[in-house]
């Protein structure tokens, strides 16, 4: 495939490019370079003759059809957003901007593109949401969010992320575009911003300073490896129904309680305190964030039954690589720290 990736210097966007390019795919990636971007994660293919990159604002109308045409993708994989909740309840204009209105730019660009492609020339968007837009679970475990789960977005971030879904739905109803959707759970692995759960508290531990856990830390989530991620989006993208949606889940639900004691149990045993102690002691409780969903787990099963998909890895592999590329890559993510907004689990 030809492939259109945007937010591709993103955490999720990354690890998709790198692992199209290692398919056999050509991909250019379209990054605004925003705060979030950071083409050091795709260092692996940079020079790789099947990548190129284009640093463009979605929401840039004139660009995005320069590029298009340039390009000529037969996939768009739109990935570009703004995606932090916390800085969206600090900041919500930015989600605003990127996530709907940069959408909706880059909707029409691609309808414009698509209706100037010859009828023997395939054409697809694929839209990658969350699925925080569908609100909050109770703690019972036998609640998943599905594919027909009424949408009820509670922050900023997840209002944004909600409109964004319903336009491309309508571009598809209402012009005929063809698109394919899903909602993923929370992603973790290596290349991940340091202001995210995962990297706050790895990072947290080898400063030696306060974990902080917003509340009790009852608070579940579902998590998803990010490579796994990148697997589910080319297979939906390649073997997908048109006008489908597909919730993607790691199957891995955790408490933030629980997550943060796992790191630090794996770091006691990758790389002790020098004083001694657990690193756990550093778990500091901090007010609640306001609007916090209790729970959020995803029911994979349509994309397991219909395309043949499924994680792969496990959360306790998944964690014990995450914290081993952390310890082993303090070049990528020391430049990030003074930059980055680090916030609460």
């Amino acid at each position: 495939m030809k492939m259109m990736v945007t937010g591709g210097a993103g955490f999720i966007g990354s690890a998709v490019v790198r692992r199209a390019i290692d398919r056999g795919h050509s991909v250019v990636n379209v990054d605004a370079l925003t705060y979030a971007g950071n083409l050091a994660n795709l260092a692996p293919v940079e020079d790789h003759p099947a990548y190129d990159f284009e640093q463009a604002d979605i929401a840039d109308r004139a660009a995005m059809d320069r590029i298009l045409d340039h390009y000529r993708p037969g996939v768009v994989v739109h990935l570009a957003a703004e995606s932090h909740v916390d800085r969206s309840i600090d900041g919500p204009a930015a989600f605003i901007q990127t996530n709907i209105v940069g959408t909706y730019t880059l909707l029409e660009a691609s309808r414009a593109f698509w209706g100037s492609l010859g009828k023997d020339q395939s054409f697809l968007f694929h839209h990658v949401s969350t699925d925080e837009v569908f609100g909050s679970l109770s703690l019972d475990p036998s609640t998943r969010f599905t594919e027909e789960t009424a949408y009820d977005p509670r922050s900023p971030y997840s209002a944004s992320k909600a409109s964004s879904d319903h336009l491309v739905r309508a571009w598809h109803e209402t012009y005929g575009l063809p698109i394919t959707m899903s909602n993923c759970s929370n992603n973790y692995g290596p290349y991940h911003f340091p202001e995210k759960l995962i990297p706050v508290v790895i990072l947290s531990c080898l400063a030696e300073r306060a974990i902080p856990l917003y509340g009790e830390g009852i608070n579940v989530r579902d998590w998803l490896y990010v490579d796994d991620h990148a697997d589910a989006i080319l297979k939906i993208v390649s073997e997908g129904e048109v006008g489908r949606s597909y919730n993607v889940g790691g199957g891995a639900e955790l408490s933030n309680r629980d997550l943060v004691t796992r790191i630090c149990t794996i770091l006691d045993g990758k790389c002790a305190r020098a004083g001694g102690g657990f690193y756990a002691s550093l778990i500091q409780q901090v007010k609640d964030r306001p609007g916090h969903d209790l729970r959020y787990a995803i029911d994979f099963s349509r994309i397991q039954d219909e395309l043949g998909w499924r994680p792969s890895v496990s959360i306790d592999e998944g964690l014990e690589r995450t914290v081993q590329w952390y310890l082993d890559h303090e070049d990528w993510w020391r430049p990030l720290l003074a930059g980055s907004s680090e916030g609460a689990t």
